[in-house]
């Protein structure tokens, strides 16, 4: 079965800027399992879920159909990394506790995924997907990045966006579902670090085949003097959802 890859082409910058998730998120999502076996991150792309979640199960399998992202994936001793896809998860039927798929559960084939996940998980066992938005920081540069979102590249961006968008409050998750925390993921960042985060986001690349042209400078343009050289807060909201089988 094909997957939908938006990502290979930029999977180094994926690694290098993408951020990675909250400690506090991870921990509430394994403390929700039934054990610590096994956990497996669907769409694991360089692995950032991945490999926090082996801090708290014995083995994470992390899958991606995209061999490019998985060869920029930071090793770890706790996670099997392996070619594959959501829809055809590579273990037995039973033997998970936790599926978990983070920034990408908008992309898959629902109703095989969701099959998938009744086959492998365990009775109790936890399914985990969760989304974040643009990032904040403050009143100007909200705008400038919003109107970039929104009038640069919004036209690029693929129609599962609006699963993002809407906190996947409207993404198909048939499953006892389980109230939970709010999460905030932030960090700090550089103008440049910024910029590499922007070029990774599926729209950008589009725009780019469609036009022939780079968006990001005029909006580093935008951006510079709201910078200053200085590194700045960026907050990016965490979307939820968790179900138990």
């Amino acid at each position: 079965m094909a997957f939908k890859d938006h990502f290979s082409r930029q999977s180094a910058d994926y690694r290098r800027y993408r951020p990675g998730y909250p400690p506090e998120l991870i921990e509430f999502i394994a403390s929700q399992a039934p054990d610590r076996r096994l956990a497996i991150d669907c769409a694991t792309g360089n692995g950032q879920a991945a490999v926090a979640l082996a801090a708290h199960f014995d083995a994470v399998v992390a899958l991606d159909g995209s061999a490019s992202q998985l060869r920029n994936a930071a090793a770890d001793p706790g996670v099997w990394f392996v070619a594959g896809i959501a829809e055809e998860l590579p273990v037995a039927s039973r033997s998970a506790s936790l599926v978990a798929a983070a920034q990408a559960a908008h992309w898959f084939d629902f109703d095989r995924f969701h099959a998938e996940c009744r086959r492998v998980l365990v009775p109790g066992g936890v399914i985990a997907a969760w989304t974040y938005e643009k990032f904040r920081v403050d009143a100007a540069v909200d705008a400038v990045v919003d109107r970039f979102y929104d009038e640069v590249v919004g036209k690029y961006w693929p129609p599962e966006r609006r699963y993002v968008e809407l906190g996947y409050r409207t993404l198909p998750f048939p499953w006892r579902e389980e109230p939970v925390p709010s999460f905030i993921l932030e960090n700090d960042r550089d103008l440049d670090q910024v910029m590499g985060y922007l070029a990774t986001w599926s729209a950008v690349q589009r725009c780019r085949d469609t036009t022939g042209a780079d968006p990001l400078p005029a909006v580093r343009e935008e951006l510079e003097p709201l910078w200053s050289g200085a590194s700045r807060r960026l907050t990016w909201p965490i979307h939820l959802r968790l179900g138990r089988a």
